[in-house]
């Protein structure tokens, strides 16, 4: 089995281009709001006369709730000149992070302008996504027409039907044989945190008999931890909410260990007094070690899994699902000597576009060799007359209970 390549990290940061449109002639650069104005215009097509690209853009102007915030904005993309590309989005999830950082509580936050055309300052939502390009300037070399891209960085504002940006922005998709806008799409953040906190804060000799324990394993994350550790011949312990239908539960376990799950557990169980004696048993008295935990839930749950870590593994969190501290028993740090840390793929991103590059990539070689399945999704089809608030209620509706699967926009005609 080949061994997954450990990247050394690089010290250097790149700086953050901004995303310029360069400026249409005043007669096409209107504001277009979904109003009657917009839905009169809803049948023009993308590329009018002149050239220029009509996009769509969900943007906000102030923080709040998405289905208070956010409007659709219409707007002209000039011709690219120079090493300008314009894209036509493809795919977009809707991640959990995303609607905090409309809501104003996400640590890092968008820059605010107007050189979109709107009225007031505002911002495009979104981080994640995959493009199609459909034209570059005379100066582009990285990428040509029909090539897909993901963008390099955070911030850049997704959720639009077309964008302009800087060649330099973005990340080639070298190989799209076999794949499909979904997978690439939701590639570059849950996939890429699986696997670099797998891989970075873990000791592994890849023998088989080492364990990672995480909650949230039915996220898209946690789905993505699990088929890593098939391939990389680690042995799991997954930790669920519990369902009052157990038929559900039992399901949800079920596609769990399809993905290669080796336990799969509830918080439940988990805080419950036989488990100890349960993973005693499943790791051999402890002589099989549990090397890394995953941690997106905090609280209680967070601490219980913390106690079943081996001497000297790590635990990271990347999540606070519970909105809860995590609270640590002084044992565990001094008797064990234990790792706690924080991964914040955002940062990693921004500072690692190399390696992000590289995981990316062995992520989708998995997924057209059939080793890394698609996530469940819910669809939201994003064609040229859809309302504002089909688009406002997909986003609103991520952060809701238990869900059936992420929430993409899927672009259609637009």
């Amino acid at each position: 089995m080949a061994q997954p390549a450990r990247l050394a990290p690089r010290a250097h940061l790149f700086t953050r281009a901004s995303c310029l449109l360069s400026k249409p002639r005043p007669r096409a650069s209107r504001q277009l709001e979904l109003s009657s104005s917009l839905q009169q215009n809803n049948a023009r097509r993308h590329i009018s006369a002149y050239g220029y690209t009509q996009s769509k853009a969900l943007v906000y102007s102030k923080y709040g709730e998405p289905q208070d915030v956010l409007q659709l904005h219409g707007h002209s993309i000039s011709p690219p000149s120079g090493t300008q590309v314009v894209l036509r989005f493809l795919t977009c999830p809707i991640n959990p992070a995303d609607v905090n950082q409309i809501q104003g509580v996400y640590p890092s936050k968008p820059e605010m302008n107007t050189m979109l055309g709107t009225s007031e300052a505002a911002a495009v939502a979104g981080n994640e996504g995959v493009a199609e390009v459909i034209s570059t300037g005379s100066g582009v070399k990285s990428v040509q027409k029909g090539d897909w891209v993901i963008m390099k960085s955070t911030g850049m504002g997704t959720w639009c039907t077309h964008k302009a940006v800087d060649e330099s922005q973005l990340l080639k998709i070298d190989d799209k044989e076999g794949l499909t806008p979904l997978q690439v799409g939701t590639v570059s953040v849950n996939p890429c945190t699986a696997y670099r906190m797998l891989l970075d804060f873990g000791k592994w000799n890849f023998r088989g008999d080492e364990w990672f324990i995480q909650n949230g394993a039915n996220s898209g994350v946690g789905r993505a931890a699990i088929q890593l550790g098939r391939e990389w011949n680690f042995k799991s312990i997954n930790v669920i909410r519990g369902r009052d239908d157990k038929a559900e539960e039992d399901k949800l376990k079920n596609e769990l260990y399809d993905l290669g799950a080796t336990h799969v557990i509830t918080e439940e169980e988990l805080m419950g007094k036989e488990i100890r004696d349960k993973i005693k048993e499943w790791t051999r008295g402890g002589r099989e070690q549990i090397k890394v935990g995953l941690n997106c839930v905090g609280g209680k749950p967070g601490t219980a899994m913390a106690k079943y870590l081996s001497s000297e593994a790590s635990m990271i969190t990347y999540g606070a699902m519970s909105k809860k501290p995590l609270e640590l028993p002084a044992s565990l740090l001094i008797f064990k000597n234990l790792n706690f840390t924080g991964f914040w793929v955002s940062k990693w991103s921004d500072k690692h576009s190399d390696q992000k590059k590289q995981t990316v990539d062995d992520i989708l070689r998995m997924t057209r060799q059939g080793k890394f399945k698609d996530i469940p999704v819910q669809e939201c089809k994003w064609d040229r007359d859809t309302s504002v608030d089909t688009l406002r209620s997909a986003v609103q509706g991520t952060l809701g209970g238990f869900r059936a699967g992420k929430g993409v926009f899927v672009f259609g005609e637009t």
